[in-house]
């Protein structure tokens, strides 16, 4: 038998770290996440590249951040000649297998894997036929309807992970069945996509009512006022979130710790067939998601911010044979990092051009005095995308965490400057403040080192021009999408409605 570990690969949809137990919420139950974080290392301040879907998961996929791989958007393609991590293993002798969400956009619906089931919900191409939600349209966008018909019912998304998990099951019974008859002695290598806990925030009438009632309300919901950041400011006019009520909070937040907990069911599934079959040893696990969700925290919803909701993930790393267990982790790293420590671990090609660094030495207790906690996270948007800009004017903005400090810098104005030792929650702040400024200008001068946001802007109103072409094209020629899961409208509904 090889003595190489088997590798799963799990990355949700808008997971929230705060919303799981092992990261200390005591309504959500999540024991799937909480016995894999018991054996394994949990990161405590680890960050997305991007909070949105696509920037984030080809970040995530090149260990390249937004800027270096040119996708800035939900409608920019990942290069087909970028190695991915999919490209590594493969090159290090796995075959790596992809079973659910991607989000990959264009003609290249692998990008490194060599087979895959389970596609996307969405057309490969962009400006295919978008998906339809039936009773709930417009609730899987950052748009005020995803909270005014949110309650029991049911999500085309938890159908979708439904489907991913019996495919994910399937794939490893199969495998664990010709281990067990000597058919294979080869590791499998496996990368699985979950759409939970993504809005519509509906839940199924069981679930939802188990949690009516226990979930809280935000700790800091924040009224929009004239001292509130004017980029935030506007984001909350533009997504119609000026005020929420109270029953649309209580309802959203009751779905969202629902569909969490449903998550982790299906997560039992899948790890539930490595432990029936002496797997999990040699395992290594890794379970992550593509960005967090503020669930109504500073008055906000959904992602787009550089809020800790937002920008902060879940991130464990398992594999009992070679790792420590139940670590907790304090440094701060990115997913770019775990995309070159799943590589490091198992002797993989190093990606070239990746800014990653391996977390082995940090997880190992060596070389944590040489780990630098500095991280980026960008958030860019295109004109004429009418969820995340406004007509012609388009954002350009980036963040910068290094140890307990954070700047958030939003083209145009002035930035957010925070310290999270003193103020985890970000209440105050620190950017016009004289005794501050020594620090704001150290952080302002790493945004734009190697950041231009007018070079930027240029760059992304290439590709929207270009991006224009390519959807005419596809709603011109119709073509077949190679990878995609059929989601019926029906899927998607409020009970009695």
């Amino acid at each position: 038998m090889s003595d190489r570990p088997n590798i799963l690969f799990i990355q949700s949809d808008q997971h929230s770290a705060f919303v799981s137990g092992c990261y200390g919420d005591d309504v959500v139950e999540t024991p799937t996440l909480d016995a894999l974080a018991s054996r394994g290392v949990i990161f405590d301040n680890a960050y997305c590249a991007s909070p949105i879907c696509v920037p984030s998961r080809m970040s995530m996929l090149s260990g390249r951040m937004p800027h270096e791989n040119g996708v800035w958007t939900n409608s920019h393609i990942l290069d087909s000649g970028i190695p991915t991590f999919a490209h590594s293993l493969g090159a290090a002798g796995y075959r790596p297998v992809q079973i659910g969400r991607m989000h990959f956009n264009g003609t290249d619906q692998l990008h490194g894997f060599a087979e895959r089931y389970v596609g996307d919900h969405g057309p490969n191409m962009i400006g295919g036929t978008p998906a339809d939600h039936g009773s709930l349209e417009g609730t899987a966008g950052p748009s005020r309807v995803s909270l005014e018909k949110s309650g029991h019912g049911q999500s085309a998304y938890e159908v979708h992970d439904e489907s991913v998990t019996a495919s994910a099951v399937e794939f490893l019974e199969k495998h664990a069945a010709a281990l067990d008859d000597g058919d294979t002695d080869e590791p499998f290598c496996v990368a699985i996509g979950l759409m939970l806990p993504h809005q519509p925030f509906v839940a199924r009438k069981d679930d939802y009512n188990h949690f009516k009632g226990r979930v809280p309300p935000p700790d800091h919901p924040e009224a929009l006022t004239e001292s509130t950041h004017p980029y935030i400011a506007w984001w909350r006019k533009h997504a119609g979130i000026e005020e929420v009520t109270d029953e649309e909070i209580e309802r959203s937040r009751t779905a969202y710790w629902a569909l969490t907990s449903s998550l982790d069911r299906m997560l039992g599934q899948i790890i539930g067939v490595l432990e029936r079959h002496n797997l999990l040893d040699n395992t290594l696990i890794v379970y992550t998601t593509d960005h967090g969700e503020q669930v109504g925290e500073h008055g906000l919803w959904w992602k787009q911010t550089f809020y800790e909701e937002a920008a902060r993930v879940p991130m464990i790393v398992s594999w009992p044979d070679q790792l420590p267990q139940g670590m907790r982790n304090e440094r701060v790293v990115s997913q770019i990092d775990l995309n070159a420590t799943i590589l490091d671990l198992v002797d993989a090609p190093a990606l070239p051009g990746s800014s990653g660094r391996t977390m082995n030495g940090i997880i190992n207790g060596q070389g944590a005095d040489t780990w630098d906690d500095t991280i980026f996270v960008e958030y860019c948007t295109e004109p004429g995308d009418p969820a995340h800009s406004e007509g012609d004017k388009a954002w350009q903005n980036r963040m910068v965490r290094r140890g307990d400090w954070k700047l958030s810098y939003y083209h145009g104005f002035d930035p957010q400057l925070f310290n999270l030792a003193d103020d985890p929650h970000e209440m105050t702040d620190l950017a016009a403040t004289p005794e501050h400024a020594e620090k704001r200008d150290e952080l302002m001068h790493l945004i734009l080192r190697e950041w231009d946001p007018e070079l930027v802007k240029e760059q992304i109103e290439q590709l929207t021009a270009e991006g224009a072409v390519l959807k005419s094209w596809a709603s011109a020629v119709s073509p077949e999408d190679e990878y995609r899961w059929d989601l019926d409208p029906k899927m998607d509904h409020l009970d009695g409605g």
